[in-house]
């Protein structure tokens, strides 16, 4: 896995420094492309990534590295922001802002599990083990799933106002229509609101499938309406992988939304209009839109650790015995 990683950080440094050099930006602020200049310090993150598993290939995962993968695994992490927004994009026919940005936020999360894999490696070799039968999440996990849903009914009722051709914070669904075509809307997005159905909903929708995917039993093995895969265990990566996207890109998009909401309800910052009559109204569907996002994220986070550690395998009984007996002096 140190050898992979290494390579992905080569692959990295080379396409920042292509970058850089082109004068491409990679990340954005907004709307607003950042300096392209910051490419360089995505150089210097591939190029200390590599020197680090050169490190752990010569001298093993000693701590103080395993601690400094972690270090970079987190700013991975962040570099990928937004690439659920970007899938979502691509996935309603529409472009991304600009596909240096995109390709980045890929080979970002790539790293990120790269890194997470080579953090964790290398450990002692684990005995035999039990593969867990399927089992609901703590109740405190249970009721931050149920706050996750219940945030994103404000949401859905918004958007279905608007749908259905009411009015909502000033503007009408008409005129909601308008402004996705005019922010470039792809045909599949005008098209299932010509049929009163609005794709950011049913994308909640199966967000919320996702989440108590991941807290109910039903979550670990193909239901019966699944041929030739009834009754076997759901791969763990299958709802984990969309899960920490969808977790790493809403919770701190809707965290931060919800501190600039704030902020503008305190008259500490001026709240742009953008598309609605007032100020007023733009951060009343701020407040809305973010609330959910934040909660639902933080309700992901909460459902993916819990299923990761309920569809961990646990060390079977006979080997617990055997390990125990074969440290005891003969």
């Amino acid at each position: 896995m140190s050898w992979a990683a290494m390579l992905w950080a080569v692959t990295y440094a080379v396409f920042g420094l292509a970058c850089a050099l082109s004068r491409t930006p990679l990340f954005r602020l907004g709307d607003t492309p950042a300096p392209p200049a910051l490419g360089w310090a995505v150089v210097a993150m591939g190029t200390l990534t590599a020197t680090t598993c050169v490190a752990v290939v010569h001298y093993g995962p000693r701590p103080a590295l395993r601690a400094l993968l972690w270090v970079l695994c987190g700013l991975t992490a962040l570099a990928a922001f937004s690439l659920l927004m970007d899938i979502i994009t691509l996935m309603f026919g529409q472009g991304v802002d600009s596909w240096a940005s995109a390709t980045h936020h890929v080979l970002a999360a790539a790293g990120t599990l790269l890194l997470a894999a080579t953090a964790r490696a290398d450990r002692p070799p684990a005995v035999a083990s039990l593969i867990p039968t399927p089992s609901a999440a703590p109740r405190p996990v249970l009721l931050a799933a149920c706050a996750g849903t219940v945030a994103f009914l404000p949401y859905a009722g918004m958007k279905f106002i608007w749908v259905s051709g009411g009015t909502f914070a000033g503007v009408s669904g008409e005129e909601m229509r308008a402004i996705s075509q005019r922010n470039g809307a792809s045909g599949i997005w005008l098209t299932l609101e010509s049929w009163g159905l609005d794709a950011t909903t049913l994308l909640a929708a199966l967000g919320t499938f996702l989440l108590w995917g991941l807290v109910r039993p039903w979550g670990q093995v193909f239901p019966r309406w699944t041929p030739f895969l009834h009754g076997r265990r759901v791969p763990r990566w299958l709802p984990l992988a969309p899960a920490l996207i969808g977790a790493a890109t809403l919770a701190p998009y809707g965290l931060f939304g919800l501190g600039y909401a704030a902020l503008a309800s305190a008259d500490a910052v001026t709240m742009r209009r953008g598309d609605f009559p007032t100020p007023d109204d733009a951060l009343l569907v701020t407040w809305i839109g973010m609330t959910a996002f934040a909660v639902f994220g933080l309700a992901l986070t909460i459902a993916a650790r819990s299923y990761w550690l309920r569809t961990s395998a646990a060390p079977s009984r006979g080997a617990m015995d055997r390990d125990v007996s074969a440290g005891e002096p003969r």
